[in-house]
């Protein structure tokens, strides 16, 4: 009888070993919503009550920890212009002096009350050309005009006009300043305090929601300005995830390069 209790303590342990590995995500930026990112930033009137939305755990945006202390990391905005283009570059707070950009939010705008958007996940934790943006559904007659076919009604999904947002009407007003987080390592607002990332298969369900409106899509409708890249963070941390580990080598002279080792 123990020698069976024995063994059946060990099968649990193992089944729940590879439970947990099994739960880690593919990529280390499925841990943060896109989707939820977005669906903040429609609900913000501006950039840094969007920040403190994405960092507030009730909203089941964020669930990085990228450094592997056990903890959340805090996640900063900053707002890099160029004309009618808005850059909000979201950053995680990985060490001292220590940044890995996770998204940035590229707003456009493209008529006098017209902007559009979509967030584009940082390559070295989300799969290649992960791109979300908002939707809308409309209804299009399909089928043949002429003839006994009866035309029917369809659902399409159409590119939302964001210019109505708050937080975007907000960027564009004249006397803007634009919003640089002023928040720094074990420099963290009041409001905030860390926690203790959720399982991922849970945090998934629980950000599904974010997914009503607000779609992944494969076509960029916006382009990244250039005035972005001499800007972008890249950590010197190690970013792990199912596929292998991007490991992120800092010269002496500044310059970085990303060395992928896949798991076989």
């Amino acid at each position: 009888m123990k020698k069976y209790l024995a063994s059946l303590f060990v099968i649990l342990g193992m089944t729940g070993s590879y439970a947990q590995e099994n739960d880690t995500p593919e990529y280390s930026g499925e841990s943060f919503s896109l989707e939820g990112a977005l669906a903040m930033l429609k609900k913000a009137s501006t950039i840094e009550e969007f920040e403190e939305l994405i960092n507030n755990e009730k909203n089941e945006i964020n669930n990085l920890d990228l450094n592997n202390d056990g903890n959340t990391d805090y996640v900063t905005v900053e707002d890099v212009t160029d004309n009618n283009q808005h850059v909000l570059v979201l950053s995680a707070l990985v060490g001292e002096n220590d940044k890995q950009d996770v998204a940035t939010i590229v707003i456009e705008k493209t008529g006098k009350e017209e902007a559009r958007l979509q967030i584009f996940g940082d390559e070295d934790l989300y799969e290649e050309n992960t791109i979300a943006e908002p939707f809308d559904l409309t209804e299009k007659l399909t089928g043949k005009e002429k003839g006994p076919s009866i035309p029917e009604l369809t659902a399409v999904r159409v590119i939302v006009n964001v210019w109505f947002w708050p937080s975007v009407r907000f960027i564009y007003a004249p006397g803007y300043r634009v919003w640089v987080s002023p928040v720094r390592w074990k420099v963290y607002p009041r409001w905030w305090r860390p926690w203790r990332p959720i399982r991922h298969n849970i945090f998934v369900t629980r950000c599904h929601i974010h997914k009503t409106y607000i779609h992944r899509t494969p076509t960029r409708s916006v382009v990244v300005h250039k005035s972005y890249a001499p800007r972008r963070h890249r950590s010197a941390t190690i970013v792990k995830s199912r596929k292998g580990t991007t490991v992120i080598h800092k010269g002496r002279a500044g310059k970085v390069r990303a060395v992928h080792t896949r798991r076989r």
